[in-house]
């Protein structure tokens, strides 16, 4: 029997048709679905003045994501902050398929619960074209992290990256996934 990931079986079996009923989708191929999950780490001055601090970030976003994560490169020079084109500076990674649905799972049932004074997420990060980004201030709330072994409390964006024409449409989306979001009356 092959393995399904938990939220991928639910978006076919719930919210697909929760969604063309909330939304009267004529097809299948209307219903906004979630393609990508982009995680990004801008390192700082840390990265240019020790090569360890990106070693230490690919590490870290590899384990949080469960995939091999890759170093960011400058694309120009800026002398005021003494950084020279082609230095790293931050750490990303990109999830598709199974390990996107998985991530997205232990980022709702496990990390984000542990975030300190949580209020739920806020909902103004829709970029006009159904894609949502929001940050975390730090790592340590993924249960991989080992709290010991933290060296610099790092932040990271977290992007998805939605089929959805419209942010409400997206909105609905991660809510029907379980995105714990802030319950906002002036919208």
């Amino acid at each position: 029997m092959e393995y399904t990931p938990r939220l991928r079986k639910k978006y076919k079996e719930e919210i697909m048709d929760s969604l063309t009923k909330e939304f009267q989708y004529k097809t299948v191929m209307q219903i906004p679905r979630l393609l990508k999950i982009s995680l990004n780490q801008g390192l700082g001055k840390l990265a240019l003045t020790d090569k360890k601090v990106i070693d230490k970030g690919i590490e870290e976003m590899s384990i949080i994501a469960g995939q091999k994560a890759v170093a960011t490169i400058s694309k120009k020079d800026i002398s005021n902050f003494k950084l020279r084109k082609g230095m790293p500076v931050g750490v990303r990674v990109t999830l598709r398929g199974d390990r996107m649905y998985e991530f997205l799972d232990r980022l709702i049932a496990t990390a984000i619960p542990r975030i300190r004074d949580f209020r739920g997420i806020d909902v103004k990060g829709f970029d006009g074209r159904g894609n949502y980004t929001f940050g975390i201030q730090e790592q340590i709330i993924f249960p991989e992290i080992d709290i010991d072994k933290v060296d610099h409390m790092n932040g990271m964006d977290i992007t998805f990256v939605t089929s959805a024409n419209t942010d409400k449409e997206a909105l609905s989306l991660l809510k029907a996934f379980g995105f714990p979001f802030k319950n906002d009356e002036n919208k």
